[in-house]
């Protein structure tokens, strides 16, 4: 084992320690945190970092281009779903009613949820 190996795999485990802290945070903040949006954060940002850096360092650790074309997808599916499923149980929450309105600086949903005015009353 040379030198350029040894620090490759120490970076690895200085990145699989730090990716699952943040997946660990995620997870205690999905269980403390009080309301839906602080929820959502927790769930979505320290998670998903969390993922990128435990894949990257399997990257580093395995050091093949197979292991990294297996691992790319799975880091877009991770960037494209993460987000997309936050932002709809953040609506589905809003329409709900356990969201509390008087926390929020901007409504950005109020306009859409009136209801429009009847046709040809």
């Amino acid at each position: 084992m040379n030198a350029f190996d040894a620090w490759m795999d120490a970076a690895a485990l200085v990145l699989i320690l730090i990716g699952a802290l943040l997946c660990l945070t995620a997870a205690i903040g999905l269980l403390r945190f009080r309301d839906v949006p602080t929820r959502l954060h927790a769930a979505t940002k320290p998670q998903v970092l969390g993922l990128i850096l435990i894949c990257l360092a399997v990257a580093l650790s395995l050091r093949s281009w197979p292991v990294v074309a297996f691992l790319v997808p799975i880091v877009l599916i991770q960037l494209a779903t993460a987000p997309l499923s936050a932002h709809m149980v953040g609506r589905q929450a809003y329409r709900n009613g356990t969201i509390d309105e008087s926390e929020l600086f901007v409504d950005e949903l109020a306009e859409s949820q009136r209801t429009p005015p009847a046709a040809g009353g």
